[in-house]
């Protein structure tokens, strides 16, 4: 009688199994990690498309989009932010947020007590699942929630006080903000002549964006429509070095017009690198980049107290590859390249520049 034998895995058996395991792991990883990306970005589609019906919806009742922000002369120490609220608080009320709406005390700003809980919600309708930075925060007590989206305040030229062409840098004053939203202005569907479909309404931004207030950067400039701005593609101006160093709480309050907050503009095309020096040793308090050397910022003056006037370069920025989802005024969302020409995107920023674009630009 033959002994029965027992079968088993030889050593070498073992380990064609696990390497064969590892490949399929190695090839079916990205895919899924792909199919993850794709289903986050139709949901941060969805998000601006929600974001674009509100709009539109509050244009039919008003006669006009919302304003980015109010602002009234008065103290600290000659301009007052009246009624800070973002064009994103104001279209909860058309977007089924009528419960957070009504929950708004508009009588105050965001930051005051009244209103503290309720802008430290966090809003599905504002936030891409692709970031992993959206969050609510506390800010020295006071607690918000951050944004992905971002009304289109302009190109460079955001407001100053008073908004008339001799307050506005340069002898013959520039050219007002040209984007869909402006402080102290609610916009009308009628003023988008160059057709809404060529024009942006909204598009993505990171939350806990970094940024510079930089009022040096902007002492060379002499008019929004000068060649003194600096181009799309212009190396970024020697100033910009000597700025100081960033503050990364930005883009991180819904409830909150300012552009630093909740806008952006096209002076840059999308994701484009603006980098800087942070000092060894600097810890940021928030979400976002934390370590010295090279960091990506937005830049600012906000000189709008000192009786000039505000230029920003905040930049359409996202975790998505490649580029940026974009609401038009049409309702459309467009996926934008990183690679868009800058003089294109900056023409897709304004309501009334008259420029050509083709159809295959974008």
């Amino acid at each position: 009688m033959i002994p029965d034998r027992r079968r088993g895995f030889t050593l070498i058996e073992l380990l064609v199994v696990i390497a064969i395991i590892a490949v399929l792991i190695a090839l079916l990883l990205p895919a899924v990690q792909a199919a993850r990306e794709a289903a986050r970005r139709m949901q941060c589609v969805n998000n601006l498309k929600q974001i674009g019906l509100a709009s539109h919806n509050y244009e039919s009742t008003n006669g006009s989009f919302q304003p980015s922000n109010i602002m009234k002369e008065g103290a600290y120490p000659t301009v007052a932010w009246t009624n800070n609220w973002s064009a994103l608080a104001k279209s909860l009320p058309f977007a089924e947020g009528g419960a957070v709406f009504n929950a708004m005390n508009f009588t105050v700003k965001d930051s005051q007590p009244s209103n503290t809980t309720i802008c430290g919600l966090l809003i599905n309708m504002f936030a891409c699942p692709s970031d992993p930075n959206t969050r609510a925060f506390n800010d020295g007590g006071t607690v918000f929630g951050a944004t992905n989206y971002g009304p289109n305040d302009g190109d460079w030229y955001v407001f100053s006080w008073p908004d008339t062409p001799s307050s506005r840098i340069g002898s013959g004053g520039g050219m007002p903000s040209r984007g869909a939203f402006a402080v102290n202005q609610a916009r009308s569907i009628a003023q988008f002549v160059d057709g809404t479909s060529n024009t942006i309404l909204f598009s993505e931004v990171k939350a806990f964006q970094p940024r510079i207030k930089c009022s040096s950067l902007f002492s060379s400039i002499t008019s929004p429509d000068a060649s003194s701005f600096p181009g799309p593609t212009d190396p970024l101006p020697a100033q910009y070095a000597s700025c100081g160093v960033p503050d990364n709480k930005f883009h991180s309050r819904w409830s909150n017009g300012g552009v630093y907050h909740t806008g952006f503009t096209t002076a840059w095309p999308p994701n484009k690198s603006t980098m800087t020096n942070v000092p060894a040793g600097t810890v940021f308090t928030f979400p976002g980049p934390s370590s010295s050397g090279p960091i990506d910022t937005d830049i600012i003056s906000a000189n709008e107290n000192d009786g000039g006037p505000t230029y920003a370069a905040f930049t359409s920025r996202s975790y998505h590859s490649g580029g940026v989802n974009t609401l038009f005024a049409d309702g459309s969302v467009k996926f934008i390249k990183s690679s868009v020409s800058g003089m294109t995107w900056r023409a897709l920023g304004t309501i009334a520049g008259g420029e050509v674009i083709s159809a295959d630009a974008y």
